[in-house]
């Protein structure tokens, strides 16, 4: 039994925004892995509509809040979706701020405690329009997510973390574009996020820190 607390940071997509049952990714994969007897405490930290650059002023904060030193703990980060979109025409935020943002932010993350990145997942079309509020609109490229997450996992080895390329996994798959029938083409609806925590939950990384 591995005994593990662990704040997942990120955005809408790691807050599971659009799941009726509340849980996401994060909530169903901790949920397979106490019902195979480990014993873990998961903190959800995704906000929606944050970007790489808004994670970055509050990651550390939140999860030293939540994670004591005195026991075995965990960091989990997802983003860069929102990074990609356009509001109104303009990029959220730039390619270049994008890579130091996280460079920074893994880097900091990964000298601190024991972390994983997991990439962004595609949209369900090549492009994508979602509205969050009145007059604002974000139109997403699925060209545009897959470049930086290549970036992303580039960044990954050169700071020796390791990279969960979601995009690649996800972006053929028949399943997952099946899991945006009904849903805003950005959020998956719960199939879809079950499907998240299965790729995560049989990855070799997330593997070593609960069967090592």
């Amino acid at each position: 039994m591995t005994e593990l607390r662990i704040c997942f940071v990120g955005d809408s997509l790691v807050n599971g925004t659009n799941d009726p049952d509340f849980q996401g990714w994060p909530g169903r994969l901790a949920q397979a892995e106490v019902a195979n007897g480990h014993d873990l405490s998961v903190y959800n930290l995704g906000i929606r509509g944050d970007t790489s650059v808004m994670i970055a002023t509050r990651w550390q904060a939140e999860c030293e809040a939540r994670l004591p030193a005195i026991q075995p703990c965990a960091l989990v980060f997802s983003f860069g979706v929102n990074d990609i979109a356009l509001e109104n025409g303009s990029r959220r935020v730039s390619f270049p701020s994008s890579l130091q943002t996280a460079r920074e932010m893994i880097g900091a993350a990964s000298s601190w405690l024991p972390t994983l990145w997991v990439g962004p997942p595609p949209v369900e079309r090549e492009q994508t329009t979602f509205h969050p509020a009145a007059g604002i609109s974000y139109e997403f490229a699925r060209k545009e997510i897959e470049h930086l997450s290549d970036a992303y996992g580039a960044l990954a080895a050169e700071l020796d973390v390791p990279y969960y390329d979601l995009y690649g996994a996800l972006k053929d798959d028949a399943e997952w574009r099946r899991a945006f029938d009904g849903s805003d083409a950005v959020h998956p609806t719960q199939t879809g996020y079950h499907l998240i925590s299965r790729h995560i939950g049989n990855w070799p990384a997330w593997r070593h820190w609960l069967d090592a």
